[in-house]
Formats: C-alpha cells, structure tokens, sequence
C-alpha cells in the first residue's frame, strides 16, 4: 500500500479522497501494468534514484513493493504520490513537514483535519512568498524602465 491509498473502499455513498487538485501527468502504463523499475522513474520523475531511495529511507516513500530480486517496483500510485511530494518541496514545505504529513495520511481518515492545518499554513507561507516576489518583480520592472528610458 502506498501512501495516496486513503479513499476508503466504495461504500455506495461518495467520500473525499485524498488527490491532488491539479490531475497528475499521464502514466507511461495504465494501472494493472504499472510497475517501473528505479531508472524508469527517474526518467519520468526528474528525481534522482538517490533521491528515491532517500524518500524511502526518510518514511516519504514507504512501501516501494520490491520485485522478486528485491528491485524497487513503483505503481502508478507511487508516481502520483512522488508528483504530489514534488509540488510540496516546490512551495518551500520542510521535508521534517512533509513526512509528518505522510504519516498522518498512513494514519488514516481521522487526521484530516491535522492534514489540512499542514497544508493550510504551507499555502499561508507559498501567499507571503508570492506577495513578494510581486513587490520583487515591481522593482525590477521600475528599473526595467528606467534604462528602457536612458537608451
């Protein structure tokens, strides 16, 4: 089981998963067919397998099912999970942050609300970052201007 496999089993009424907003890249294989080894990930991730096996290490990518010669194999789950890990290392999310949020998602249902206060203050830092960067951008653009205007 991988980390992004916290959608309870159909029960007949809907229920919240826990997914990205934005749809992940498409799979290389579809599901059932979707086991990659290592190097094919960090061909399709941009990571490297230093990386991969630090995540593993760390708790960040727990359960890598492991092929018969002991070999990493990732699922199209797992791909997903490492896309998700890549956008929170993006907005600037301590890795201590995001394995504490990983436990919690193996923890279960019952943490959403400790999940969300995660992700609510890492968006409240990634909002001050933007806003300046934009007053960031404003200077170089007066400047920008200036010597658009000396010329």
């Amino acid at each position: 089981m991988t980390v992004m496999q916290t959608t309870p089993a159909a029960t007949g009424h809907a229920s919240p998963a826990d997914i990205c907003s934005a749809p992940p890249r498409r799979h290389p294989r579809p599901d059932g067919q979707d086991r990659y080894t290592i190097s094919e990930v960090v061909a399709f991730t941009g990571l490297t397998a230093h990386t991969l096996r630090w995540y593993e290490r760390i708790g960040l990518m727990p359960h890598v099912d492991r092929s018969h010669t002991g070999q990493r194999r990732y699922s199209n789950r797992d791909l997903d999970w490492l896309d998700f890990v890549t956008k929170l290392r993006l907005t600037g999310m301590p890795v201590a942050d995001m394995v504490r949020y990983a436990e919690l998602v193996r923890e279960g249902d019952h943490t959403f609300a400790e999940r969300r206060e995660l992700l609510e203050s890492t968006r409240r830092d990634v909002l001050s970052r933007i806003a300046e960067l934009h007053d960031t951008l404003g200077v170089l653009d007066r400047k920008i201007s200036f010597y658009a205007r000396e010329q």
